[in-house]
């Protein structure tokens, strides 16, 4: 997890309700940089630690509090899924998050630990699907959406998020501002998107203009929509999936990992080993092609001293 520099909690905070806590804290989260999303991931599982043990002072915090809650999760689960998420992972990611939170009260609290699920297999879209989606793109947006996501490994909310200004067609960069972990990074552009960015940007008026002006749900929706389109099952249309395929097309076209690493924006480079087994049937074809027998020997294979 991401350190943030936080300044400790004032004497009125820790003689205070959890949840006046909780509000001290998160603004110390934003004043440090961490993203809107991280903050309100913070929000929901102190939210739902309290919503257990109720809004009591921060002095009567005890691991009573901190065992009662994780009884309750592993019995009952979340009252929700939590963006796909199993509650097991879930489970684990708020014991780290309250664990933040109780170690910025100064409490000798020990929250304890949770194993992470088991990651799902990671779906990736085939190259005749691809141009399946761009082949039933509409108009120019459907187009730039695709070859974006597909192209750059943008994550929805970055992708979301970009504005013109954040966009060299020359140098073909891509400034991620809003990038994950409050941290910028430079994507590159691809003909595709070059070619739609640049059809787009006659309508523009202003380099302060959204690329993508629409919600999550309008995005999400509109990729339902170009699956059905394009005959593909929708289920497996999202961004995430198309972050998936860049990135797994990517390694298979000869990307470096470290390379890969820097464009999708991960801070561990354990993240992006996760798409080496996407392309371990790639690897092993060509494991296969220069150590088979003909590979060796030039097409024949010599048995006793002679080519058969």
């Amino acid at each position: 997890m991401t350190k943030f520099d936080l300044i400790g909690p004032s004497e009125d905070i820790l003689r205070g309700s959890i949840e006046d806590a909780m509000q001290e804290f998160l603004l110390q989260l934003r004043a440090s940089g961490a993203s809107e999303k991280t903050v309100r991931s913070y929000r929901a599982a102190i939210k739902d630690f309290i919503s257990v043990i109720g809004n009591k002072k921060v002095s009567e915090l005890s691991e009573k509090d901190i065992h009662k809650w994780r009884l309750e999760r592993v019995r009952r689960g979340f009252n929700r899924s939590i963006r796909g998420r199993s509650s097991e992972t879930t489970l684990y990611y708020y014991s780290l998050f309250i664990r933040s939170f109780i170690k910025w009260l100064g409490l000798r609290i020990s929250v304890g630990g949770f194993k992470k699920g088991s990651r799902k297999l990671i779906e990736t879209l085939k190259t005749q699907e691809i141009f399946k989606l761009l082949n039933a793109a509409r108009d120019t947006t459907d187009l730039l959406i695709i070859s974006l996501l597909i192209e750059t490994g943008l994550r929805a909310s970055e992708l979301l998020s970009l504005r013109w200004k954040d966009i060299d067609l020359e140098a073909r960069e891509i400034y991620v501002r809003g990038a994950k972990y409050g941290e910028e990074r430079v994507v590159f552009i691809g003909d595709l998107s070059k070619k739609a960015l640049e059809t787009v940007k006659t309508y523009v008026s202003s380099e302060d203009e959204r690329v993508i002006p629409m919600t999550y749900t309008a995005l999400y929706k509109r990729l339902k929509t170009l699956a059905m389109r394009a005959g593909i099952d929708p289920k497996r249309v999202r961004p995430h999936i198309l972050r998936h395929t860049f990135a797994t097309e990517s390694l298979k076209r000869g990307l470096p990992l470290p390379v890969l690493q820097r464009i999708l924006g991960h801070k561990d480079i354990k993240t992006t080993q996760i798409y080496l087994h996407m392309v371990k049937e790639d690897i092993k074809n060509i494991y296969l092609k220069i150590y088979s027998i003909s590979g060796i020997h030039g097409g024949s294979e010599i048995v006793g001293g002679r080519s058969i």
